[in-house]
């Protein structure tokens, strides 16, 4: 049971991814190839380097005690991103995509011409660094003549790059609610997070700025959908995570456990794209295709 994995962006939400590669393992399912955006691509490059679900579990756990987050402003951002780089090159070293076992894919998005801009070659790190990098919350990183923000802002789910990687079953792992959901979500503001932004949230202009990152979030989660419909993955996981806020502490266990649960839900799905017509039809269409 061959499949590509598209792992979506979504914050500390993207702790579930965890919970997600623990089950597949777990269930025999081959990933052959990865695809991430924002925590997507995180969570896919520790997997990649050779880190299994657990080793990275504790590693997050880890560094929920590092502060890593602090409140030193580093170019057009709030917070500074020099102790998360620290932190994944101590962990990830120079490693590039080059030295992975299996194709991989970052998405991001370039803050000058607007477009998508996918990474596949290089340093690793250099790639997380980029996608992770939340506009106005972290600061554009500069990598190949590109100012690459956060890939959330033009692929959430990055199903196309997935797919460009590798010709097999497509799972896309969304960390976003169904449209249906939406009016159960009781997700707080993200500011709300960060470090001194919560002391002075009741003046007009830290609450101006939670609508409008509200707003972002609601467009966020139209757009997850459209491009799910444009860029069909055979099939969907949804960890139910979106009463976790972008920079949230839960408990990671927990969050990881959402996944584990959304993935073992999904398994039926999954495994009914394998039967024999299935497949048969699968081989048949990719030699049309080529």
């Amino acid at each position: 049971m061959d499949i590509t994995l598209a792992l979506g962006g979504g914050g500390m939400r993207g702790i579930a991814h965890i919970g997600v590669l623990r089950v597949l393992e777990r269930e025999g399912i081959k990933i052959r190839a990865i695809a991430g955006t924002s925590m997507g691509g995180f969570i896919g490059a520790f997997y990649l380097a050779g880190h299994s679900p657990l080793d990275i579990q504790t590693l997050l756990e880890d560094a929920r005690e590092m502060d890593l987050l602090r409140l030193r402003p580093q170019g057009a951002g709030l917070l500074g991103i020099h102790a998360i780089e620290d932190w994944l090159r101590s962990n990830l070293g120079a490693i590039t995509f080059d030295d992975l076992a299996i194709p991989f894919a970052v998405a991001t998005a370039d803050l000058e011409t607007g477009k998508e801009v996918v990474l596949q070659e290089g340093n690793v790190v250099d790639a997380v660094l980029a996608t992770i990098s939340l506009p106005g919350i972290f600061p554009p990183r500069s990598l190949n003549s590109h100012r690459l923000v956060d890939g959330g802002m033009v692929n959430p789910v990055p199903v196309a790059p997935a797919k460009a990687l590798r010709n097999s079953l497509s799972v896309a792992v969304v960390l976003s609610p169904a449209e249906e959901d939406w009016s159960m979500d009781t997700e707080s503001g993200v500011l709300e997070q960060l470090p001194v932004i919560s002391i002075v949230s009741r003046l007009k202009q830290a609450q101006a700025l939670q609508v409008f990152v509200r707003s972002w979030e609601i467009t966020s989660r139209y757009f997850t959908e459209l491009r799910l419909g444009i860029d069909k993955p055979d099939v969907i996981i949804r960890p139910d995570v979106h009463h976790i806020n972008l920079l949230d502490e839960n408990p990671t266990a927990e969050v990881v456990a959402l996944g584990e649960k959304a993935t073992e839900q999904a398994l039926p799905e999954i495994r009914a794209h394998f039967t024999f017509a299935k497949r048969l039809g699968r081989r048949l269409g990719f030699k049309r295709k080529s």
